[in-house]
């Protein structure tokens, strides 16, 4: 039996916060919110009787995507290497990538991605090219001219994370798409007290919903109240105080309100955790990185979804410090080894469990970055390529088109940033569709979808089986 000593005077200052489970509590608190949205039930919504989730990986600071995928025939990439000087990759040390839509041309990624290689070649992987956030199409002469509306604080961290966030290109907005996406389908989950919306990197704007919000977990668990549930007089008393602050009842509607939601988040953390004790472990699979534990944590809820009464989720995580003014090189070499070990592993883990077919991971980040070197990295720009892998997808293929990288070209509008050439909206659409939201929403989701896709006409960009 652990003996615990404390004297009068630090038995008054912890026992004068006794009631509201002192700052951890706090925290834990605003961590841990749950629903509110399950009143919400939207008749329109396809049946959801299978299980399907969402991993959004986002790489913060802006990933330099034309040194991810890179073009291997010889004329482009001796354009690529002209334009890029000395941030471009040796053409020895590309790996090549066997793509099924791109007649004479050939590509390559990144020599760190070995992994993504063989998961590209098997079809379970697919690239959206020079992909980004617009209001419409736009040429080079309209973004000179002025014509075209461009995406509100182009080149700006915060504003271009919040429109591939949001899906709103031409304004700022308070809730995300991963979030407005669970409030829609919200009545496919029958458990009140978990999100359909879990993060690993905690409060985000992506699954912010009007009414949903997310429910966060650490890499090695969820955060709960500390010593809950351990046996020590002092935390059984906190214990049965704050149980019983929970089960009053509140004639303030605000403190209602917060006592609800902090006794769902209570009740939510604990049926995770028994969750958790019968999840897989997934020995020997998973390399143990902060990245790789945390898609290892999303693998053990997926595997655990049929006991927590969960048919949607979609998660969150956010790999950050992408923004490379400076060794762009050497940092994209350890980052990107990083990303392609844990995407690896996580493919590995979901097929072991069967839900490789059920789970669509993609990625997002605010923009790619100059074609052109400042010296010893490369500066913020637009157009960028992302990746999705899953069993739904039509891999083996680059989707959208990949663009000369060539300075003065069709789409350089001075210090190498590419106009993109496919909207976001389309990409974020396409997986929303994938995902059971009804086309008689996407327009609600993505306001200016209609300016690249015509509702209705198929596919929107193609990379998915829907």
């Amino acid at each position: 039996m652990t003996k615990y000593h404390i004297n009068r005077r630090k038995f008054i200052g912890q026992a004068s916060c006794m009631a509201v489970g002192g700052t951890t509590f706090l925290s834990s608190l605003l961590n841990l919110k749950a629903m509110n949205a399950m009143s919400i039930s939207n008749s329109s919504v396809l049946a959801c009787n299978d299980y399907k989730a969402l991993v959004c990986l986002f790489n913060s600071g802006g990933l330099d995507a034309f040194n991810m995928l890179l073009p291997t025939t010889s004329s482009e990439y001796n354009t690529y290497a002209a334009t890029r000087s000395n941030q471009s990759i040796p053409l020895a040390d590309i790996l090549p990538i066997n793509t099924l839509n791109t007649p004479g041309r050939t590509f390559g990624l990144h020599p760190s991605m070995n992994n993504m290689q063989s998961l590209f070649n098997s079809g379970d992987i697919a690239f959206i090219s020079n992909i980004g956030a617009l209001v419409a199409p736009m040429t080079k002469q309209e973004y000179y001219d002025e014509a075209v509306t461009a995406p509100l604080g182009l080149f700006s961290h915060s504003d271009q994370q919040m429109h591939w966030q949001t899906g709103f290109a031409h304004a700022r907005a308070a809730a995300g798409w991963g979030g407005r996406i669970a409030d829609l389908l919200t009545s496919c989950n029958t458990n009140p007290n978990i999100s359909m919306a879990m993060s690993l990197s905690g409060t985000n704007l992506f699954e912010t919903g009007n009414n949903s919000v997310e429910f966060t977990l650490s890499p090695y668990g969820p955060v709960g109240i500390n010593d809950d549930n351990d046996s020590w007089w002092y935390n059984t008393l906190r214990k049965t105080n704050i149980t019983n602050m929970l089960d009053a009842t509140y004639m303030n509607v605000f403190e209602q309100t917060y006592k609800n939601t902090t006794k769902s988040a209570r009740v939510g953390n604990a049926q995770i955790s028994t969750a958790l004790t019968n999840a897989p472990s997934f020995n020997g699979i998973f390399s143990g990185t902060y990245l790789s534990d945390s898609f290892k944590m999303v693998a053990k809820i997926i595997a655990s979804q049929a006991s927590l009464g969960m048919n949607r989720q979609i998660f969150f995580i956010d790999y950050g410090g992408w923004d490379h003014h400076d060794n762009l090189l050497q940092n994209q070499q350890v980052m990107l080894n990083e990303v392609d070990n844990a995407i690896g592993e996580f493919h590995t883990a979901l097929s072991s469990i069967n839900k490789l077919s059920a789970v669509t991971t993609f990625s997002l980040s605010e923009f790619s970055r100059t074609l052109t070197s400042n010296g010893n990295g490369t500066d913020h720009a637009w157009g960028s390529n992302v990746f999705v892998m899953g069993g739904a997808v039509n891999g083996q293929k680059i989707y959208g088109e990949y663009p000369t990288l060539q300075l003065n070209g069709p789409l350089e509008v001075g210090g190498g940033v590419l106009i993109p050439t496919t909207a976001a909206e389309e990409y974020f659409s396409e997986i929303a569709m994938w995902f059971g939201v009804p086309n008689s929403n996407l327009l609600d989701l993505y306001p200016n979808l209609g300016n690249f896709y015509s509702i209705g006409n198929g596919n929107p960009i193609g990379f998915l089986n829907i």
